[in-house]
């Protein structure tokens, strides 16, 4: 089969064996593959990305001097089983599929391991038990998006947005796929930002209520904020005047009542942020100019050190979580969202290239004003 193979940061189009599916595990004829963010940072910082893998206890982790195959976004045809497989579903059914696989009791990550070979190649082996079938009528090129929409879903729902805004700073894919995935949840205001014109309009498109260009306004001020969280001193203003009246009236349980409205969500909170740049010095940027009692959800990946002013996020009571993929259910409740129309990834595909076009398809992504997501087709010539 052809495969493209990275190493030492270059690709070249190599002929490689057929891989043999094992215990538990499916081959797939690859339909499509997705370039993630991911794969560059894989490809540009394979030092790092080696030494973080051991600070995780994953050892097996991709290294400059190994020739790798990336691609762990997919949509395939299923070819052949394995042994110890239910074996439910017949030649040829399309199937996407968590990016893992297991060889006797170790696990390997697709596409990021030499042991896992990934999708930008024309076969790939997936585990069965993490495979899910495409519903007929969906798109190949919808289909192919799963995975990133899982990766949003993920993030959407450890920001638990409910009816508080969101806003999303960075309108590369993942950022747009979270745009997508605020809409199918019902939130009401989303508030996108980007320096780039071209992600802007993306970001309208995906369903975005608010974009703004960071040069010309500031995302902090381009929605209504919902109660005084605008700064610590709006804050402590509304507290005093209303533990002032609060108090003025004789027997009441102001203190009970403070720790009623606080339990029933009453109190004053800041926005969701979702942060998905993943550059040095965004981080703090947002500990900032966010609103008191922000959650921000860190989704971008940095793969450099970065400096954070932790006084900031102290002072504003600002809460901080971060992502990282996402679980089964997620995955294929991602799957069903596209089959079902509610999410409809099309604006994020802005191109399709072959095998031996990859390394100028990774060039092409490093500008906002020509791609969001390009996708691999190994049948191409």
């Amino acid at each position: 089969m052809k495969a493209a193979v990275c190493h030492q940061g270059e690709f070249s189009v190599e002929d490689r064996p057929v891989p043999t599916p094992g215990p538990g595990q499916v081959l797939l004829r690859v339909v499509r593959a997705g370039i993630c963010g991911s794969d560059l940072h894989a490809r540009q910082h394979a030092d790092e990305l080696a030494a973080l893998g051991t600070d995780l206890g994953y050892e097996a982790i991709m290294r400059p001097e190994q020739h790798i195959v990336l691609g762990h976004e997919f949509l395939g045809e299923l070819v052949s089983y394995g042994t110890k497989t239910r074996r439910k579903w017949k030649p040829g059914t399309r199937i996407v599929a968590l990016p893992m696989v297991k060889h006797g009791d170790e696990i390997h990550m697709t596409g990021f391991d030499q042991d896992a070979p990934g999708a930008f190649a024309e076969y790939v082996v997936v585990q069965e038990a993490f495979a899910f079938e495409v519903p007929k009528g969906v798109p190949d090129e919808l289909a192919a998006f799963t995975e990133p929409l899982a990766v949003a879903w993920h993030a959407v729902r450890r920001g638990e947005v409910g009816r508080r805004p969101a806003i999303v700073i960075g309108c590369g894919p993942i950022g747009l796929a979270i745009i997508l995935m605020l809409k199918a949840a019902g939130v009401k205001t989303i508030v996108a930002s980007d320096f780039s014109a071209a992600r802007r309009e993306l970001a309208r498109q995906c369903g975005a209520t608010v974009v703004v260009d960071p040069r010309e306004q500031s995302p902090w001020t381009a929605y209504k904020q919902p109660g005084p969280v605008g700064s610590i001193t709006e804050l402590a203003d509304f507290g005093l005047t209303a533990v002032g009246r609060m108090r003025a009236v004789p027997l009441l349980p102001w203190g009970h009542l403070l720790r009623a409205g606080d339990r029933l969500g009453a109190a004053p909170s800041g926005p969701v942020v979702f942060e998905c740049v993943g550059v040095p010095g965004v981080m703090d940027q947002i500990f900032a100019a966010a609103p008191v009692r922000s959650r921000i959800v860190g989704v971008g990946v940095c793969m450099e050190p970065d400096r954070m002013r932790t006084v900031l996020a102290l002072n504003k009571e600002i809460e901080l979580r971060f992502v990282f993929a996402y679980d089964p259910e997620e995955f294929a409740h991602a799957l069903h969202l596209i089959a079902s129309g509610k999410v409809d990834p099309t604006p994020l595909h802005t191109g399709t290239v072959g095998l031996g076009e990859l390394s100028q398809a990774f060039s092409d992504l490093g500008d906002p004003e020509r791609h969001a997501k390009i996708l691999v087709d190994p049948t191409a010539r």
